[in-house]
C-alpha cells in the first residue's frame, strides 16, 4: 500500500513539474498567427466579428503568461506591441476595418506590478457610441479607440503618466492624430490627465483632425525631449472650422515637458531625426481591387520645405490661397493643353509660398499704397 502511494506521489510531482515549466509562447504565437490570418481574410462584418472574437480570446489567454510580456510576436505584423521605455507597460492593439470603411479598435494593456511582482492584463473596450473627442477621464471599459505607436513616460508627483501618441482613421474625409495620457491605478487603467497646457488652457488629451488626403507628422524627439508636430491650417480661409480640409502649413509646433506639464511651443524649427522611425500598420481595403491590404502609417520626420526630401516620405503640401490664385490665373490656352492634375498628386512644397510670405507681401503692398 505504501509503495502504491509512493508511486502515485511520484506521478503527481512529475505532473506539477511539467506545469511549472515555462509557457511555450512561440507555439502560442503560431496559433495566434493562424487566427489573425483568418481575421484578415474575412470578407464581411459578420465573418470579421467572429474571427476577431476568436483571435482576441486566445490572445487574452496568452497575455496572462509572464513570458508574453517581453516576447516580440514578430509574425503578428498587423498588431501593434508597443513597449514603454521603463519596461513597465506594454500596449497591444489592432484595427478591424468594417464594410462601410469605418474602423473598430481593440486592445490590451499589460502592466507589471513591481510591489506584487505580478503581471496585470486589462482589456481596452472601445466606446463606439461615446462622445466624439471626449474631454473627461476614461476607463478601459469606455476607451476612445485608436492605434498607438509611441509611449512616453513622464512623472507627475509619485505617479508615472504614460503619454501615448496615436492615430484614428476618423471618417472617409478626415483622420485624427491624438495625444493621450494613460496611467495605472491599482489594477485599473485610466486615460486622460490634465497635463497638456495650450496657452491658458489645460487639457486632458489632444486631438488633431486633418484631411484624409495628407499625412500629419506627430512624433517624439527623444534627443530634444519634445513632441514634434505639423501645424494644421485650412486649405483656404473659407474652410476654417471644417477640419476635413485642414492640412500641414509648413510650420511646426512642439510640446515640451515643463513643470509636470506638456507645454505647447508654436513656430519651432523642425529637424530630421535619423534612425528613429516609427510605423503603425492598419488594415484597409484597396479601393481598386476591394482586397484587404496593409497600410503603414509613417511617422518618421521629414522637413517638407527641403526639396531634397526622398520621394515617398512624409511630404506635406500646404494649399495656400496665393497658390490657388496663381493656379486660377493661368490663361485658358494653357489649361486646355495641360494634362489634368490629380489633386492627390504631390508637388514640391519648396515651391509653395507659406502664410508668412503672404503676410510680408501684403505689408509691402500697404506701404506702397497699392
Amino acid at each position: 500500500m505504501n509503495m502504491k502511494r509512493l508511486i502515485l506521489l511520484s506521478f503527481v510531482c512529475i505532473g506539477l513539474s511539467a506545469i511549472a515549466q515555462d509557457y511555450d509562447v512561440t507555439r502560442a504565437e503560431n496559433r495566434l498567427f493562424q487566427k489573425l490570418e483568418t481575421l484578415r481574410n474575412a470578407t464581411n462584418d459578420q465573418e470579421k466579428k467572429e474571427a476577431n472574437e476568436a483571435f482576441k480570446s486566445d490572445l487574452a489567454a496568452v497575455l496572462e503568461h509572464k513570458e508574453s510580456f517581453s516576447h516580440p510576436f514578430a509574425s503578428l505584423t498587423t498588431v501593434g506591441f508597443i513597449d514603454s521605455p521603463d519596461k513597465m507597460v506594454r500596449i497591444i492593439n489592432w484595427n478591424v476595418e468594417q464594410d462601410d470603411k469605418s474602423q473598430r479598435y481593440y486592445g490590451f494593456v499589460q502592466h507589471f506590478d513591481k510591489r506584487k511582482k505580478e503581471l496585470d492584463v486589462t482589456e481596452l473596450k472601445e466606446d463606439v457610441f461615446g462622445i466624439k473627442q471626449p474631454e473627461e477621464v476614461l476607463d478601459a471599459a469606455n476607451w476612445y479607440g485608436a492605434l498607438y505607436y509611441k509611449i512616453i513616460p513622464v512623472k507627475k508627483g509619485s505617479r508615472t503618466i504614460y503619454t501615448v501618441l496615436g492615430w484614428d482613421g476618423n471618417t472617409s474625409m478626415s483622420n485624427i492624430k491624438l495625444i493621450d495620457a494613460m496611467y495605472v491605478n491599482g489594477k485599473s487603467v485610466k486615460f486622460g490627465s490634465p497635463i497638456f497646457k495650450i496657452g491658458k488652457e489645460t487639457k486632458k488629451r489632444l486631438f488633431y483632425e486633418h484631411s484624409e488626403k495628407v499625412t500629419m507628422t506627430l512624433r517624439y524627439e527623444e534627443n530634444r525631449d519634445r513632441i514634434m508636430m505639423d501645424h494644421l491650417s485650412p486649405e483656404s480661409p473659407s474652410m476654417k472650422g471644417y477640419y476635413s480640409f485642414y492640412v500641414p502649413d509648413l510650420s511646426y509646433d512642439a510640446l515640451v515637458f515643463d513643470k509636470k506639464k506638456w507645454v505647447l511651443k508654436e513656430d519651432v524649427i523642425g529637424v530630421n531625426s535619423h534612425g528613429d522611425d516609427e510605423k503603425q500598420v492598419v488594415m484597409t481595403k484597396d479601393p481598386r481591387t476591394g482586397k484587404l491590404v496593409k497600410r503603414k502609417i509613417d511617422t518618421s520626420w521629414q522637413d517638407p520645405s527641403n526639396p531634397g526630401a526622398p520621394a515617398g516620405g512624409n511630404e506635406h503640401v500646404a494649399v495656400t490661397p496665393e497658390s490657388q490664385e496663381n493656379e486660377e490665373g493661368k490663361n485658358d490656352a494653357e489649361k486646355s493643353n495641360a494634362p489634368k492634375v490629380n489633386k492627390r498628386d504631390k508637388r514640391d512644397p519648396s515651391q509653395l509660398s507659406t502664410f508668412g510670405d503672404m503676410k510680408k507681401k501684403k505689408r509691402r503692398k500697404r506701404k506702397r499704397g497699392e
